[in-house]
């Protein structure tokens, strides 16, 4: 491959991949600067200047599969992008306008207002939803756009109708380049260009009309009918009767020349059939006209300094708080056109607090009473950590979207994390919450008091919150659901037995007492005992007052049982080795706080530090 890689504007290009190991680097993605540069060489000049840090913001790209939200409409992903990547100076009815043109330009104008589709909603046909993310590419006109294989997927009419339009694109101005498996015949004929690889050995580049009469010159002859585009690639595998032919060929002319040198089939015997094509292009004359062609533009690139400064002046065309708005406001309207994440929330959050409202129904103040009351709070602390685990995959899910639009330039890291903190963090887990709560903590009949209540309700929304920061933390750390899965349920698994049911926490040896303080539904368990057996009274045929009150806990013994002896609420709280004090609920509620905020930066760190380039 040559070691600079200039770009002709307005020609289209094909880029024939044929890699063999998947580790080797993709030739598109390195065009695009979407690659880590390390253990790169060389350079890509555009327009006779190095490429400008901020390439892959001024650029289209076009991924191989369609990542683009499916619960929007099509005008609505393209106002999306309209809204983020043209620059705040441009009024929005403009943007409004440019998609308007985008849409009539792809002949989109019918299903504009049509959802794109997920597996739970039918949505456009394949062809759409590719000229669709091809849309909001275009979105910001951008001088070069790249696509990686954009037939994948569609059939012939579809494919040569997406092609027919990129070829049209590339007459008005712009770079079209792309990467292509085995095109048809009248899809090969609109190529302008044509760079053949094998091995990551360049074999071709150079005019696509000339393509056939170069491999023509070096032995192989395209047969009568057959298709270039599969000519070429039966070449470059080495499977084909050109190849057979060719190489019976090279042994007869090998053994008719063995007299004169005896070295020569040891030799051809040790190349390998990629290094043979590529030394043929070496010794071509394309290959000299491109090597000519590149020290010309290496000799003027000291008079065009000045452009690539100005290039490299611009990244993010839009403020925060604009990201944050439109960011919010896709989150949301994903939230609200997804009934299973929005409506069966609410529903499964409803039916549980009905199923438990009804187990431990009209709970009593006697022996049982403190026993239930305690098993209702495990379940409670329980519930909450693992119906927090559905946040797991919340940033595996969309990892593509969020990559592919952060490399892109649609907004910055920070904006994604606070909008999806407001989208996912406050609806989908405070509104089952509250409605949980409102149910469970009258049907059980804990104390009938408005303000024990409310710290009910907020140590619940508070356990929520830190078990989903923590599913969080954990989902952006990695890239598959399954193991995510397995993580989050097995820390869950071991809070449980740190919750204070268990196992009593004052017994628990100094080696391993520690672990305590890492469990989230530790502090929700002891906030939800202290606020429902503090001022509780179990004995009725004795009178509470405050003599008898300390005489009990004085004698606490730290562990009591829960079952027998017990008059006061307070002695229960002693014998679990908790304070009994209004401060005893506020620390447990600040520690889950800063637990949420702990785990939240932590998820910011994995999403800064995530590796966004292959």
């Amino acid at each position: 491959m040559p070691e600079t890689t200039h770009f002709d504007t307005g020609f289209l290009l094909l880029v024939e991949v044929n890699v063999v190991k998947t580790e080797d680097p993709k030739l598109l993605d390195i065009l695009a600067a979407r690659k880590d540069h390390r253990g790169l060489s060389g350079e890509v000049l555009i327009d006779g200047i190095p490429q400008p840090s901020n390439f892959k913001c001024i650029s289209g790209y076009v991924v191989q599969d369609d990542i683009i939200m499916g619960t929007l409409t099509v005008r609505e992903n393209l106002l999306f992008s309209a809204a983020l990547r043209l620059p705040s100076s441009i009024q929005f009815k403009e943007k409004e306008e440019r998609v308007n043109q985008i849409i009539s330009e792809l002949g989109l104008t019918k299903v504009s207002d049509s959802k794109v589709g997920t597996e739970l909603i039918r949505g456009v046909s394949g062809g759409e939803k590719k000229r669709t993310h091809i849309g909001m590419e275009l979105i910001t006109d951008p001088p070069v756009l790249f696509l990686d294989e954009p037939t994948t997927g569609l059939d012939s009419n579809t494919a040569k109708s997406v092609l027919t339009l990129l070829k049209r694109l590339s007459r008005c101005g712009r770079t079209i380049i792309f990467s292509i498996h085995q095109p048809q015949y009248f899809i090969f004929k609109l190529f302008d260009s044509l760079t053949l690889l094998v091995n990551g050995r360049m074999v071709y580049h150079g005019p696509a009309k000339t393509a056939l009469q170069y491999f023509s010159s070096i032995g192989y002859e395209c047969e009568t009918f057959n298709n270039p585009a599969d000519f070429f690639l039966d070449i470059i595998t080495g499977d084909s009767t050109p190849v057979i032919t060719n190489n019976e060929g090279n042994q007869q002319v090998a053994v008719a020349l063995n007299n004169e040198s005896s070295d020569y089939v040891d030799v051809e015997q040790e190349k390998t059939f990629a290094e043979k094509l590529a030394e043929s292009y070496v010794k071509s004359s394309q290959y000299q006209e491109t090597v000519e062609m590149l020290k010309k533009l290496k000799g003027n690139r000291d008079g065009r300094g000045m452009k690539e400064i100005q290039m490299q002046s611009v990244t993010y065309r839009t403020t925060f708080l604009h990201q944050l708005f439109w960011v919010s406001n896709r989150i949301f309207k994903n939230f609200i056109r997804n009934p299973q994440s929005s409506v069966a929330e609410v529903f499964l959050n409803s039916l549980l607090g009905l199923f438990l409202g009804a187990i431990y129904f009209g709970i009593k103040l006697d022996s049982s009473g403190i026993q239930n009351r305690v098993g209702s709070f495990h379940f409670l602390a329980s519930y909450e950590c693992f119906s927090s685990v559905s946040a797991v995959v919340l940033f595996i899910r969309d990892r593509k979207i969020f990559i592919h639009e952060y490399i892109s330039g649609y907004y910055r890291i920070s904006a994604y994390f606070l909008a999806t903190i407001i989208g996912d963090l406050l609806p989908i887990r405070t509104l089952p919450a509250i409605v949980f709560s409102c149910i469970t903590y009258w049907m059980v009949g804990y104390q009938r008091i408005l303000g024990n209540f409310f710290f009910f309700m907020l140590i619940l929304l508070l356990t929520s919150y830190a078990a989903t920061s923590l599913a969080m933390a954990v989902g952006a750390g990695l890239d598959t659901m399954a193991t995510a899965g397995v993580i989050i349920n097995g820390i869950f698994v071991f809070a449980m037995t740190f919750s204070g049911l268990l196992v009593n926490l004052p017994s628990i040896s100094n080696g391993l007492n520690w672990l305590q303080y890492l469990s989230i539904p530790r502090y929700s368990f002891a906030a939800l005992q202290v606020n429902e057996f503090r001022n509780l009274y179990f004995c009725n045929d004795k009178q509470r007052n405050d003599t008898t009150l300390s005489q009990a806990v004085a004698n606490c013994s730290g562990s009591m049982s829960p079952s027998k002896g017990i008059c006061y609420g307070e002695e229960y709280l002693c014998g679990q080795g908790s304070g009994f004090d209004l401060w005893a609920i506020w620390e447990n509620i600040i520690v889950l706080a800063c637990m949420t905020i702990i785990f939240l930066t932590i998820t910011y760190a994995n999403l800064r530090f995530m590796r966004k380039f292959t």
